[in-house]
Order: C-alpha cells, then structure tokens, then sequence
C-alpha cells in the first residue's frame, strides 16, 4: 500500500477517475450514433498534433488539442457534403492524421516522448497535466450535463430531435469537440492509439448488463474505473505500458459478460 503515498501515484490516480468518467459520458453517445471510428479518427490526428509539437518544441499536449479540434470540426463539415455517408469523414481525416504524424515523427529527436503519447503514460504526469486534464475534464462534464437531454433525444433520432426544436447540427459540433479535447488529454494517459477502446469497451460491456440509458451511462462509468484502476495498479508493480494494460484487462472482462451472460440465456 505503501506505492499509494507517491506523489506521482497520487497524480495517476486523480487522472484515473477523471478519465474515467469523462471517456464513457462520449464513448455512449458515440456507440449510440454508430460512430466508434470518429474516436480513432481523432486520435490519430491528435498524434499528428504531438508530433509536430515535439518537432518544434511546443507543448505537445496543447498542439494536440488544437489539431483534434480543427479535426472535430473537419469531420462534421465533411459529413454535412454526405449526409449519407457520414463513415468517409472519419475514414479521410484519419488517413490525414496518420499522414502527418508519420511525416514529422522522423523529425523528432527523442522519440521516447513520441512513443509516450503513442501507448500512454498515466504515472508520468506532472502538476502542470493534472491541472490541464481536470479542468478541462470539468469542463466536459458540464457540458454534457447541460445538453443531456439534446444529446440523448439526437443519439436515437436526430430527424425527430429536429422537429421538436433541438437544434441537431450545433449539439453535433459542440459534442465533436468535446470528444477531441477528451481524446487529446487522454492521449498522455493511456495513449493515442487505445483511446478509442477506452471509449468503448467499458460502454459495450455495460449494455450487455443494464436495462436503460441510465444504468447503461452510470455502469460503464463504472467499468472504465474499474479497469483503469486495475490497470494502473498492474502497470505499476510489473512495469507494463499502461494503456495496453488497461484495454486488455477490459477485453477480457467483456468476454467474461459475454460468456455469463450468454450462458444464462
């Protein structure tokens, strides 16, 4: 128990809890909309941002945020041009962020940073980061609070959310940057390339147990916890990287659900 009086463990745990929440409150909403790529699509370009912010010395995190976002917005523009194919907006600015961060990831010199926000780093964060993710965790949950209702009523028909007055297109966009800034402070935790699986692992493993939306958004809260906890504690007394960790343990546990509860049926 002693390893929980670090400071620097102090700091992964913080991180933890508020990641824990912020990536399922999107990860339903996501699933819900059938737009699981979007996640992978934001993450890789929040990669290109981290890139070319260690090429030039800039603060990766920060770059990232702003190419996430400019990414977000790209994605919603791109998916208004086809309403009817909206997977080629994630699909294009994937390919575009994965362009890039191979691009300017030759250029970097120390490519132990690079490969910190490739697979995660959640007991590496300094003060300067736990401040950035629980602000801006905050305000994600605020937002998500207060566009609850819009946000569910579109999730299940955005044709009706439109006539009851709810206006669709600038929820979407508001809920597209919030998804970026959380993919963007989660890419230091538990890395850019397994971010998208935090965001629905913990979600599916949840549907196959609760009975509402409700249940469904409190459970895999829950889930999420549990596994970046559990991941956390794994990565820190066998030194394994900890976003593979923490995908793995909650792999494993949605084969378990599935196993259970298909044997109950």
């Amino acid at each position: 128990m002693e390893i929980f009086t670090l400071a620097f463990m102090q700091r992964a745990i913080v991180v933890a809890i508020f990641i824990s929440i912020i990536t399922p409150l999107i990860g339903n909403i996501i699933v819900l909309k059938r737009l699981s790529t979007i996640g992978d699509a934001l993450s890789h370009s929040c990669l290109a941002g981290v890139a070319i912010g260690l090429c030039f010395s800039l603060n990766p995190i920060f770059v990232a945020i702003l190419f996430s976002l400019l990414a977000a917005i790209t994605i919603e523009y791109i998916r208004r041009s086809f309403p009817n194919y909206s997977e080629i907006a994630t699909a294009i600015v994937l390919s575009f962020g994965v362009g890039i961060a191979a691009v300017f990831s030759g250029f970097i010199k120390n490519s132990a940073n690079f490969n910190s926000f490739l697979f995660g780093s959640i007991v590496a964060i300094s003060t300067a980061e736990l401040v950035t993710v629980v602000i801006l965790s905050i305000i994600v949950i605020i937002t998500m609070l207060v566009l609850y209702k819009e946000l569910f009523y579109i999730s299940f028909d955005e044709e009706g959310a439109t006539l009851s007055g709810v206006k669709v297109k600038t929820v979407n966009l508001v809920f597209t940057i919030l998804t970026a800034i959380v993919v963007s402070i989660a890419s230091r935790t538990v890395g850019s390339l397994v971010i998208s699986s935090l965001m629905i692992i913990p979600v599916a493993c949840a549907m196959l147990v609760s009975k509402s939306y409700k249940q469904n958004l409190v459970l895999s809260v829950a889930f999420a916890f549990l596994f970046t906890l559990t991941g956390l504690i794994t990565t820190a007394f066998y030194d394994l990287k900890p976003g593979g960790t923490i995908v793995l343990i909650g792999i494993f546990t949605l084969l378990v659900i599935l196993f259970v509860t298909r044997k109950k049926r």
